[in-house]
């Protein structure tokens, strides 16, 4: 069982357990551990969102790290999907993700991937766990010009964008296109508007002014009415927002509409089937994508393929089972053919290129599929005991589908990384899904509030 990993990575408030400098440290030492696999130096890369408590944490794993006599590379702040990137173009052991997502700033996080660009497996966290609550490898200690060193990698952002900018042809480019970006004051708030500059746009952006405590505050991918209004205001083509770590990206369309991640798989899906491009005439989605996307894509001829909620999981189904694009209703799209985890910077590429080869609007291309309404509830709770030994809750979700009667669906899980249990429920009819949800986050909370 892992107690410190959720579905990515850990995560919590800063300077308090686990998400303190001593717990750090010792991820650092099991981390350097388990990624020596060859002769010679090892590097592992670090990079980190605009996070206040980013200084603290990384100046933590960078002594545990460099205490087993591997070196780091630091990168400074950078979006996740660049440390999978650098990790694979430096040829480093692993690389770190010192970031919360779309978390406000009070939390943090630390995500690892190996050297292949991909997060770790279960078994991979399991072990790093063991080694960091027993005594194994607390002998184990470098000295001299064994011990490692701290580097600073600064043209780290310019291979990034070089990166993502060979996700598109070489004769594509953005002229004429109106962007207004959101970089959420996070990762992406340097990297995002030189991408799209340098592929022609004109660029307007939001979220680009990061203090250390305004991540995500009130704007990015969680809270898009910013971007919204900016796109009506400029009258742009499109409006990207983007997370506080840039793996995802949201978009508004010209009238001033959110396309979340559902409606961007069905129009890139059916553009892609279009040129030959689906690998197996398939999509990866999680549990929670809307039925009308699953429908959309039926229609097209097109397979759907859910897995659990977490793009590690959309990863491993994908490489395991050799599809190449995926997503999230949330906005993690994953396109393997460019990158080994999602990368919104990526995403917003690719929806771009789609408007500027196909002359639509996004308000257009967002008509690909139809959702079916959702209700989406998260509920507070206290501790996490398997659902499947609480009769009460049982009954509660039968009692949903039964009210449903064939016409919708009723999903409970709890969050891998909060103290929440999300309940969803879909149907056709928006009042009847919603006293479904209600009644049964009742019951949620008289058993685990």
């Amino acid at each position: 069982m892992r107690t410190l990993f959720g579905t990515d990575g850990i995560r919590g408030v800063a300077n308090l357990e686990p998400m303190t400098s001593e717990t750090a440290m010792a991820l650092g030492r099991a981390a350097a551990y388990l990624f020596k696999r060859r002769s010679g130096r090892h590097q592992i890369v670090i990079g980190k969102d605009t996070r206040l408590s980013g200084y603290m944490l990384e100046s933590a794993l960078t002594s545990g790290i460099c205490s087993m006599g591997v070196d780091v590379l630091l990168v400074g702040p950078m979006p996740t999907p660049a440390i999978a990137f650098l990790t694979r173009s430096l040829r480093a052991d692993a690389g770190v993700v010192i970031s919360a997502s779309h978390n406000p700033y009070q939390d943090n996080g630390i995500k690892f991937f190996s050297n292949d660009g991909f997060k770790l497996p279960d078994e991979l966290e399991i072990r790093m766990e063991a080694l960091i609550t027993s005594d194994e490898i607390q002998h184990l200690r470098p000295t001299a010009d064994e011990v490692g060193k701290a580097f600073r990698i600064d043209d780290a952002e310019g291979r990034y964008i070089e990166f993502v900018k060979r996700s598109l042809p070489r004769d594509l480019d953005f002229q004429g296109l109106r962007v207004v970006v959101d970089c959420a004051n996070g990762a992406a708030y340097k990297v995002a508007p030189k991408v799209l500059r340098e592929l022609g746009a004109t660029v307007w952006v939001i979220g680009d002014e990061p203090d250390g405590t305004n991540i995500n505050a009130d704007c990015g991918a969680v809270h898009p009415a910013r971007l919204q209004q900016a796109v009506l205001e400029r009258r742009a083509h499109v409006g990207i927002a983007h997370d506080g770590d840039a793996d995802r990206a949201v978009f508004v369309c010209e009238q001033g509409r959110l396309v979340d991640g559902d409606h961007a798989m069905a129009a890139i899906a059916l553009d892609l089937r279009e040129r030959g491009l689906l690998k197996r005439q398939t999509v990866v989605a999680t549990v929670m994508s809307n039925y009308g996307l699953e429908r959309a894509l039926t229609r097209a001829g097109i397979g759907l393929v859910r897995t659990p909620v977490g793009d590690r999981y959309l990863l491993e189904r994908m490489v395991a089972e050799g599809y190449t694009f995926g997503g999230e209703q949330s906005g993690h799209l994953i396109f393997l053919d460019h990158n080994t985890t999602g990368d919104g910077l990526i995403s917003g590429l690719q929806i771009l290129s789609l408007m500027k080869r196909s002359g639509r609007m996004l308000s257009e291309l967002a008509r690909s599929m139809t959702a079916v309404p959702q209700v989406l509830l998260s509920v507070p709770v206290k501790d996490k005991p398997d659902l499947a030994g609480l009769p009460q809750v049982q009954r509660a979700i039968q009692k949903g589908e039964s009210t449903l009667n064939g016409t919708g669906r009723v999903l409970v899980r709890y969050s891998g990384t909060e103290p929440l249990l999300r309940i969803m429920v879909e149907g056709e009819g928006e009042a009847l899904i919603r006293a479904v949800a209600e009644e049964l986050a009742g019951t949620v909370r008289a058993c685990l509030g």
